[in-house]
């Protein structure tokens, strides 16, 4: 199937059903690995994909994908999604008091977090979106995830996984204006490909790779709570993002997950008239497709568009809380 199956003039605002049916019909990866499987795309991310991963080091500098994780994050309560909430348990206070409970002058400090799993920068998990009551590889979305969790495609069986070649594809600066896009602007394929080809040979899209796409949504965030604004509505309002027309694409490049700087990974608002996170209804649950989102990319793309090379080696294991749906990661890429 062409990447450009269908393109924005091809869709009807007023069928989401359809347009999701057909491009779930059109990319689905169901069985392709066999009944039992719980890795998805990840499959593609194999020994050999690794090693050309680590071959992408040569200087040695490493920069961190994740945003903070504090009280002061974006989220705003959406689904009772709240920011981390730190706490310690023991302080130096404590310690200098002599109130701890050690012999000979012992003393520490200890802590703990409460959050959602997807407060902050983040790994959606197969278990994460169903489509029409089914999840990824056809199973039945109440036999898959229940009150314990995700009984089959938690989190935790993706520990080890997520390490290869990265790719960063900075839509923002390609094509946008100042290294930005305005939200509600619709990435597509077309979009994407220009990209590759502005940056290019390192930018390459493959099988196996680890893409990470930077729209500057997170520059602005941040421009905004410099200058006094708060995040707005940073975590759940208007964004540029990836158009329902790349599915196609992200099913055909066979790359094993894709991330971007923004809360919602696609285009928001939604290219249908009365639709919610359509692309998120086709890439989990039919092409088994990882998704990262609100990962922060800005200084490496800055060493990107200086050097030239936009490939990288890329770990970003998510925390593996077991039976967990998505879980938070401190990505690090290594150039």
């Amino acid at each position: 199937m062409p990447f450009d199956a269908i393109t924005p003039a091809d869709l009807d605002p007023a069928d989401p059903v359809g347009a999701i049916a057909a491009a779930a019909k059109r990319c689905s990866n169901w069985g392709r690995w066999g009944v039992d499987d719980v890795l998805g795309t990840l499959n593609f991310l194999d020994e050999a994909k690794r090693r050309e991963g680590a071959a992408c080091v040569r200087r040695g500098a490493s920069f961190s994908l994740a945003q903070r994780f504090d009280m002061d994050g974006p989220q705003k309560g959406w689904r009772r999604r709240t920011n981390p909430v730190h706490t310690m348990l023991d302080t130096g206070t404590d310690a200098e008091r002599g109130t701890q409970g050690f012999p000979h002058g012992l003393g520490g400090a200890d802590d703990v977090v409460f959050m959602p799993l997807q407060a902050s920068t983040q790994w959606d998990g197969l278990g994460h979106i169903f489509d029409h009551g089914v999840a990824w590889n056809g199973r039945r979305a109440g036999e898959v995830v229940t009150s314990d969790g995700d009984l089959v495609t938690g989190i935790e069986t993706t520990a080890a996984l997520f390490a290869g070649r990265g790719v960063l594809l900075d839509v923002g600066r390609a094509i946008g204006t100042d290294g930005e896009l305005p939200d509600g602007f619709a990435i597509t394929t077309d979009h994407l490909i220009a990209t590759i080809e502005a940056q290019g040979e390192t930018s390459r899209v493959g099988r196996g790779d680890l893409v990470v796409v930077r729209t500057g949504r997170l520059s602005r965030a941040r421009r905004d709570l410099a200058e006094g604004r708060g995040w707005g509505d940073y975590a759940g309002g208007a964004s540029p993002g990836l158009s329902f027309t790349t599915a196609d694409w992200l099913h055909g490049t066979e790359i094993a997950g894709i991330a971007t700087d923004t809360w919602g990974f696609e285009v928001r608002p939604n290219e249908f008239d009365v639709a919610f996170q359509p692309l998120h209804q086709v890439a989990i649950p039919n092409i088994g497709l990882f998704i990262g989102e609100m990962w922060d990319l800005e200084a490496l793309a800055v060493d990107c568009a200086a050097d030239g090379v936009y490939e990288f080696f890329l770990t970003a294991a998510p925390i593996p809380v077991t039976g967990a749906v998505g879980a938070p990661v401190n990505p690090i890429a290594v150039k």
